[in-house]
């Protein structure tokens, strides 16, 4: 069994499509196919349910690539720990993060201290997150929610109230609080589902009874500040973006809600390999949101 018939498999079961498996490992379609066969040819199992042009990972499938994932990452931890051994001071580290609005101020002041350890970063949504970490794909994640899985550790870096972002000209600007029942049919700019702010959007809505009609769904969150001074809905959103970027158009008003906030947390998987570069990176990720949170003196 060869390794990079697993690291194709792993590839191809990851996005359950040939073509773009074949498009990421940059071999030929023909070539993707043949090496799953003959990966369960040898296996004795399915790995796959093929159904038209589609390709389903089965139980077989998934239960193989728990050990294909958990044996590629052991290896990738492997070396980068002999790599850190004969490399000295330097190294690298892979972070993702549902947004990257976060990292900009950290990073400048991590490269700043520390230029020779290369960062990559990757914007991924929790569920995806969780999964880069089990492969070895990422080393750390800050992530605004939970993520799911086991030997996945944490530590809390913020916890930031979220306010309700509302149009200049909407009944609720001036108001200085409003509880969720009263947004009951209010038109609503969210990110996708999965997303830590339409989690708390539907957490919080639930609860009152309520129901927002989402008029604008996406996968730029950075762009529901612009849409909201644009007339288009509300928003939930951290008092971050209120204090990063004033915007004219938007009037920020507190929700009636004991749990409407944002907790970022720094998550690694407890098994993994820790270089240096990664061990710097965590140990100043913690300290430099401990400063931002410290009253100014």
């Amino acid at each position: 069994m060869e390794l990079s018939s697993l690291r194709c498999f792993q590839v191809v079961a990851r996005h359950e499509h040939i073509s773009r498996a074949a498009a990421e490992l940059r071999v030929a379609q023909p070539s993707v196919s043949r090496t799953i066969s003959r990966l369960e040819a040898e296996l004795g199992v399915p790995l796959f349910d093929r159904r038209g042009r589609r390709i389903l990972l089965n139980q077989y499938g998934a239960a193989f690539l728990r050990r294909v994932d958990r044996a590629l990452g052991e290896l990738e931890d492997g070396r980068r720990e002999l790599a850190e051994a004969a490399g000295g001071e330097g190294g690298s580290v892979a972070v993702a993060a549902e947004t990257l609005l976060t990292l900009g101020e950290l990073l400048q002041r991590f490269r700043s201290a520390h230029p020779g350890i290369a960062v990559r970063l990757f914007q991924s949504p929790p569920d995806e997150m969780a999964r880069r970490l089990n492969a070895r794909e990422v080393d750390l994640c800050l992530a605004s929610q939970p993520l799911a899985g086991a030997g996945l550790v944490s530590v809390e870096l913020m916890r930031e109230t979220v306010l309700l972002a509302v149009p200049a000209g909407h009944r609720l600007a001036g108001r200085q609080r409003v509880g969720v029942a009263a947004l009951d049919g209010e038109p609503f700019v969210t990110p996708s589902p999965g997303h830590w702010q339409r989690v708390l959007t539907d957490r919080l809505f639930a609860r009152a009874g309520a129901r927002p009609a989402i008029v604008c769904e996406g996968n730029e969150p950075g762009a529901i500040l612009d849409l909201v001074a644009a007339g288009l809905g509300l928003a939930l959103l951290p008092v971050m973006a209120r204090d990063w970027r004033p915007c004219e158009g938007v009037a920020w008003v507190e929700l009636d809600a004991p749990d409407c906030y944002r907790t970022l947390t720094l998550v690694r998987h407890k098994d993994a390999h820790r270089t240096g570069a990664v061990r710097r990176f965590a140990d100043f990720t913690v300290e430099h949101f401990r400063r931002a949170a410290a009253p100014s003196p």
